[in-house]
């Protein structure tokens, strides 16, 4: 169901990160400000990212016409206000998870390459980029097919999220 999702308001949390191999070698690269941005983060993932992949699954089906196939076409039946809602709030996603993904401890290794310090913390900063060229595309009345490739690794980036358990305990 298409619907306005309430604004996450991040609680204290008793969130700790895991460290599997190889993180295992990074535990003194992550710091408190990695904690935190990572335990808020699964708190909008536990409360929003189901029903909001979900959201996104229900526009990209209702905005292909039926019988012209053209899915840009906002004025026909309820597209628009569908459009608006999940627009909304995959922008309040982005905006959540924004700040706090593009916060987390990104050291370089010995040649030169950035990585995340954190378990998943890649995870979530690529499906914070993937959620805005989502919204992105679907403001600009791009077709299914020019945001598709992106929702799929929305789903990808969720899916690893989810696999992984970081977010549970």
């Amino acid at each position: 169901m298409i619907r306005p999702l309430p604004i996450v308001v991040p609680r204290a949390t008793s969130w700790a990160p895991k460290f599997p191999y190889p993180y295992d070698q990074t535990r003194n690269m992550v710091g408190p400000n990695d904690i935190t941005a990572m335990g808020e983060m699964c708190q909008w993932y536990n409360a929003q990212y189901a029903t909001l992949r979900s959201q996104i699954d229900r526009l990209q089906t209702n905005r292909i016409d039926d019988v012209t196939g053209k899915d840009f076409d906002y004025t026909r039946d309820n597209i628009q206000q569908q459009v608006d809602i999940v627009s909304t709030n995959i922008g309040q996603a982005v905006d959540f998870l924004g700040p706090r993904a593009q916060s987390l401890s990104q050291p370089q290794n010995p040649f030169g390459d950035h990585y995340f310090a954190v378990y998943e913390g890649e995870a979530f900063f690529k499906l914070w980029e993937q959620l805005s060229n989502v919204n992105n595309g679907i403001l600009a009345h791009q077709p299914d097919w020019f945001t598709g490739p992106s929702v799929q690794k929305a789903k990808r980036w969720g899916s690893d999220i989810h696999r992984s358990h970081v977010c549970e305990g």
